[in-house]
């Protein structure tokens, strides 16, 4: 009677297990890409991409966690 428990015991484990380790997986990482045409030593860029990042964060979206952001600055 003691196998019987055993393997009925080992085939419900077995069953559960993939349920757990999808519990596991990491939230996705979104990507966001920025495209800005002024001059990197411009500081109007810098002030923008600050307020968005600030934005972003207030709702629950920070930078490495579950969001990347890549800018990209044109006329150099």
């Amino acid at each position: 009677m003691r196998r019987r428990e055993f393997i009925s015991l080992l085939g419900g484990a077995l069953t559960a297990w993939p349920f757990a380790a999808q519990a596991q997986q990491r939230e996705r990482m979104r990507r966001i890409g920025v495209l800005i045409g002024f001059a990197e030593s411009d500081p109007a860029p810098q002030s923008w991409l600050g307020a968005f990042r600030g934005t972003l964060a207030k709702l629950d979206w920070t930078e490495g966690s579950n969001l990347r952001i890549e800018v990209r600055l044109g006329w150099g």
